[in-house]
């Protein structure tokens, strides 16, 4: 056996044994550059796999430089102010000029201070945020460029099952973010963080959350106001000044401190600044709010409509299938969007296209409507209607209606409600329904001086609906069809159906002129006299039909034609239609834009027809406009997101009478407002302008309408309730010279009023060479029993 020495290690010869350091060093090295080179075309590897989009979606180039956003239509008015908008997010875009300078230095400060020297990624952020990982320090802040947060914003990020996803999804975004850098500037990319970020509460980027917060427009932000916003981009859920304003403010001053902390902002000036309250001016964005809310929708329904089928329609409302069709065809702006096409080949949308849309409604004049409606109805009209339902047996319905009347209407009313179809969906029984319906429950209700929180039952909210009179009222400029204002009803949260396109009542006597028109036609003039002496028509079926006068004024004397449509008398309107026939009057109507059905009978002249307020401008604009009919017009210019115009309006026009008829006819009209029905124009609100007018009262004052003129503006009022069995029992208050005359005298007082408008009060403009006398001689007074509109409910058959 060999023994081992004890002192061999201190042999010389054991040196050949050991490795050299060169050789240990050498494989030091090449483990070292091994590991480093494999590592690094792992990585090289991995980011070429997430560029390529191996794990996962990576845009592509174009998408890169034209990321998809979905943003608001904007809706102009004729004077140039933002009206409203039509969106799924509620974001329109702005340039980097239109944003503060303080907006810009806040986000910086706070986000990014290196945003204008990197390239989208922060290596002195990602070790800042590394060294808080290993240290477990949470103030070290985050490692994010604005660059990374865009990309985040414009790419989302998907669901994620394990951590290797999330290591991927930071990788795609660095890329993104690198990507970015190289397709836009610096100023691009801040105006699209901008432009893309949600502040909640439906303020989808900075000109929304400018506009929502502050009332106001990102580039006169102040600097509190510009550091709140960019705070609340931490996280606008949790810094939400709505609902957590302190914790808002301390993090607006948080904000403040970074700016001053980096050289923005003075350290005296921000801690001043910190004492300020947020200031929140909200401005509540629902589209149920604001200017024109029965406009607005008019638009959307109009915009989006689809081409009519009659399957689509019930077979009781046929007649909205051929109005429908017919504005398919004739009105290039009805289903706008389902007619037109964008490059891709797919239909405008009008929440998300970023369109903006110039309509001919002016805001002054429009607000001076709403006002005009809200003032006569809520302050006047609307008081005296309560007063006289107190002492009803089922107010607010007439006494007229019986009780089992008053029952079916009311079984009628819950059939018809949101409320009905949802319990009958459940399979409760009507009887079980209407026991629902007495159960109180907890609710807003409206009033003139604002909404109510009370308790009451649905039963008896639609009694309390019911008994409020309702408005529609639409003025136009008649030589080019531009609509100025447009008031559908008296509130549009609690009533929403528009009185001025969808709904139509029966327009008593202001369908006398189109009947007068006739006669102007047919050489007659307003100063040529006919007897004041009943009609008798003799019906279809042998049965002889008399009009008759609701008073004995004048009766079997020879009168002006002035006189008698100044007075709304029967008798003189039956002696007119003797000398055409009814079809003619019909046929007249059709050529002023009158499209809703009117029977051709002797009684014509009654008004028992339902026309719109709509139709009724439309065609009273002809006498105005020196015998042109010109189809109201809503729209002047559609233009995309780019500004590039995409549709314009043309004006549709026709002659339907000659300059010298529509002149008489403007005389005649302005009869009734200096002599007539409507002398109160002239006794009461102290109009002296040439006015041309008429007002309409129907069966049991149910409906009351005025129709006035002047050679700038024709505007037409109706007003009445929901039922026609909700009225006024008398034919004082129920009158259209009290009901809805009111209304156009105040709208007509405000815009006079307001010199920027320029509008002229002067002359309807007298056709060349016409010599007629138009002076009837007529007394001061002829028309003074004249201020109401007399009718009696025997004029109807």
């Amino acid at each position: 056996m060999t023994e081992i020495n004890p002192n061999m290690e201190n042999d010389p010869g054991r040196e050949t044994c050991k490795e050299s350091p060169f050789k240990t060093y050498k494989k030091a090295f090449f483990i070292f550059w091994s590991v480093f080179l494999v590592g690094l075309t792992a990585i090289v590897l991995l980011f070429t796999g997430v560029s390529n989009g191996t794990f996962g979606f990576m845009p592509t180039f174009e998408e890169l430089e034209n990321p998809k956003s979905s943003l608001a239509t904007e809706i102009y008015t004729f004077d140039g102010e933002l009206l409203g908008k039509f969106y799924f997010q509620n974001r329109s875009f702005i340039d980097h000029d239109e944003l503060s300078p303080y907006l810009i230095d806040a986000l910086i400060a706070t986000e990014d201070v290196r945003f204008e020297t990197h390239s989208g990624i922060d290596l002195r952020g990602l070790g800042r945020v590394a060294k808080g990982l290993i240290t477990r320090d949470r103030n070290a802040g985050g490692g994010s460029t604005i660059s990374q947060q865009l990309a985040k914003m414009l790419f989302p990020r998907e669901e994620f099952t394990s951590k290797l996803d999330i290591v991927f999804r930071k990788f795609r975004e660095w890329i993104i973010a690198v990507k970015l850098e190289r397709s836009y500037t610096k100023e691009e990319i801040m105006t699209m963080y901008f432009n893309k970020y949600d502040f909640l509460n439906l303020a989808v980027g900075i000109k929304s959350a400018a506009n929502v917060y502050f009332n106001t427009t990102p580039d006169s932000l102040r600097i509190e106001q510009a550091a709140m916003l960019v705070g609340m981009a931490k996280n606008s859920s949790y810094y939400n000044p709505l609902r957590r304003p302190e914790l808002t403010q301390r993090r607006r001053n948080t904000v403040l401190s970074q700016m001053v902390k980096y050289g923005y902002l003075e350290n005296q000036l921000a801690d001043s600044l910190k004492q300020l309250p947020l200031g929140i001016d909200y401005q509540k964005v629902d589209h149920k709010r604001g200017m024109a809310p029965y406009f607005r929708e008019y638009l959307r329904m109009s915009l989006t409509a689809r081409k009519p089928e009659r399957k689509n329609y019930p077979s009781w409302n046929m007649q909205k299938f051929k109005r429908d069709s017919l504005e398919w065809e004739i009105n290039p702006f009805y289903g706008w969007c389902n007619k037109n096409q964008k490059s891709d080949g797919t239909p405008y949308n009008i929440y998300k296209d970023g369109l903006k849309i110039y309509t001919t409604l002016d805001l002054r004049m429009q607000k001076y409507a709403e006002q005009a409606v809200e003032e006569h109805l809520g302050l006047d009209l609307q008081k005296a209607f309560d007063r006289e339902k107190e002492s009803h047996r089922n107010p607010p319905f007439s006494d007229d209606l019986s009780d089992k009347e008053f029952e079916h209407q009311m079984d009628l009313s819950i059939r018809r409600s949101e409320r009905h179809r949802v319990l009958k969906k459940k399979g409760l029984s009507f009887k079980q329904i209407k026991e629902n319906f007495k159960k109180p429950v907890k609710m807003k209700i409206f009033t003139w001086k604002g909404e109510r929180d009370t308790i009451i039952s649905p039963m008896d909210s639609m009694l309390y609906y019911k008994g409020f009179l309702r408005a529609g009222f639409m003025s136009m400029v008649p030589q080019t069809g531009e609509v100025r204002a447009y008031v559908g009803g008296p509130n549009y949260k609690h009533f929403m159906y528009d009185m001025v396109t969808l709904g139509k009542r029966q327009v008593g006597s202001t369908i006398k002129p189109f009947l007068y028109t006739l006669a102007m036609q047919e050489g007659l003039s307003p100063c040529d006299k006919v007897p004041n002496i009943p009609q008798t028509f003799i019906l279809p079926d042998g049965t002889p039909w008399t009009s008759r006068n609701s008073t004995n004024k004048k009766a079997g004397e020879m009168v002006t034609l002035k006189w008698g449509l100044a007075n709304s008398v029967n008798n003189i309107s039956g002696w007119v239609l003797k000398q055409t026939k009814p079809e003619a009057v019909v046929s007249m109507a059709r050529k002023m834009g009158v499209v809703s059905p009117i029977e051709a009978v002797p009684s014509i002249f009654l008004g028992t027809s339902d026309i719109s307020v709509y139709e009724m401008v439309g065609a009273y604009g002809s006498f105005a406009n020196k015998g042109v009919y010109i189809k109201p017009r809503f729209i002047t210019k559609i233009e995309d997101s780019r500004g590039s115009l995409i549709a314009q309006s043309v004006p549709q026009k026709s002659e339907v009478m000659n300059e010298r008829t529509a002149y008489l006819m403007a005389n005649l009209l302005q009869g009734v407002v200096n002599k007539g029905t409507g002398v109160r124009l002239r006794s009461k609100y102290h109009l002296y302008n040439p006015i041309g007018g008429k007002t309409g009262t129907t069966q049991n004052h149910s409906d009351g309408w005025f129709m006035g003129i002047t050679p700038e503006l024709v505007s037409g009022v109706w007003v009445g309730a929901e039922d026609r069995a909700v009225r006024f029992e008398t034919i004082g208050l129920g009158q259209g010279a009290n009901m809805a005359l009111p209304i156009w005298a105040l709208y007509m007082q405000k815009v006079y009023k307001d010199n920027n408008l320029n509008l002229l009060k002067g002359e309807f403009e007298k056709p060349r060479g016409m010599n007629l006398n138009l002076d009837c001689d007529e007394p001061a007074n002829a028309g003074s029993n004249a201020g109401s509109d007399d009718f009696d409910e025997e004029d109807f058959f």
